[in-house]
């Protein structure tokens, strides 16, 4: 039986940035657009926790089921490990998906907007078929494409509609920004992972970029933002204030220039992560201020 402490790592709290931050980023788009709602935001970002948490455990239930997570370099895998029984991690990857339905059943039916309806289903649907099922699209090279679409368009840009009922540019491009943060985040987990991937047969982005590629899209996908941030000063110079956020991704480029592999690479998540989140917030505050 996993213990507390085991089941919380096995949620990898580590990923909650990438829930927290495209919600941040379109609450600051919504105030720009003079129609925020905090209670409509509080009930996005829970939807979001759960959708991430819910894929977390999804993911180490099919991978740990295929044998995918028997040698792990990072942090705990509940089945992989044999720290907890299959079925009960399947069942905490559905009460996860299960709470996030409802929650953005409840946002759905009180603003009105019906269609979300159907993102929602696709981003659940998008979760569990990312390694679930009998060809998950993560094992095909397409995981960080559903990454940059869930955790970067719709999260940022469904918390704008659901409020506002409409988009702005601003909103779009810190959209973009936000999922290709999260797509960083995924590239150094699967650079990491691309040696145990090549041998259980999981063909991610990083496999068949190989490793001096996939070191190449991360530092790229990380440099989106900054130029992202930069274009929309052109309208609104207080986003700017972003900028100061680049040097907390200074130890996680060390870390790819350098050749990090293995462990060396696991702080890199974390790091990339926590930009993310900041890169957002203050986004979020210098599109308010505007």
């Amino acid at each position: 039986m996993a213990t507390v402490t085991e089941w919380i790592e096995g949620a990898r709290p580590r990923t909650l940035p990438n829930a927290v931050a495209p919600v941040v980023a379109g609450v600051g788009a919504t105030i720009q657009l003079g129609a925020f709602t905090w209670w409509q935001s509080l009930l996005a970002l829970l939807v979001a926790l759960a959708l991430i948490i819910g894929v977390n455990f999804a993911n180490d239930y099919s991978d740990g089921i295929r044998g995918t997570d028997t040698d792990r370099v990072g942090p705990l895998r509940l089945v992989g490990s044999g720290a907890a029984a299959p079925k009960l991690v399947l069942t905490a990857a559905l009460t996860s998906f299960g709470v996030a339905g409802v929650l953005g059943l409840v946002l759905v039916a009180v603003t009105g907007r019906w269609w979300l309806l159907a993102m929602g289903a696709a981003c659940i649907l998008g979760a569990w078929f990312y390694t679930g099922g009998r060809k998950p699209y993560g094992y095909a090279g397409l995981g960080e494409v559903a990454v940059f679409i869930f955790f970067g368009l719709a999260a940022v840009l469904g918390t704008v509609y659901v409020q506002a009922g409409r988009i702005s540019w601003e909103a779009l491009g810190a959209a973009v920004a936000v999922g290709c943060f999260s797509m960083a985040v995924l590239v150094a987990n699967n650079l990491r992972d691309i040696p145990t991937d090549k041998v259980a047969g999981k063909v991610t982005l990083a496999v068949r970029l190989g490793d001096a590629g996939t070191r190449r899209f991360y530092l790229t996908l990380i440099a989106v933002p900054y130029v992202v941030t930069v274009l929309l000063a052109i309208g609104h110079p207080w986003p700017l204030i972003a900028l100061v956020t680049a040097p907390l991704l200074r130890t996680p480029v060390r870390a790819i220039i350098s050749g990090g592999t293995g462990p060396g690479l696991i702080p890199v998540l974390k790091d990339t992560g926590l930009a993310m989140l900041a890169w957002s917030v203050l986004t979020a505050l210098g599109l308010g201020l505007s």
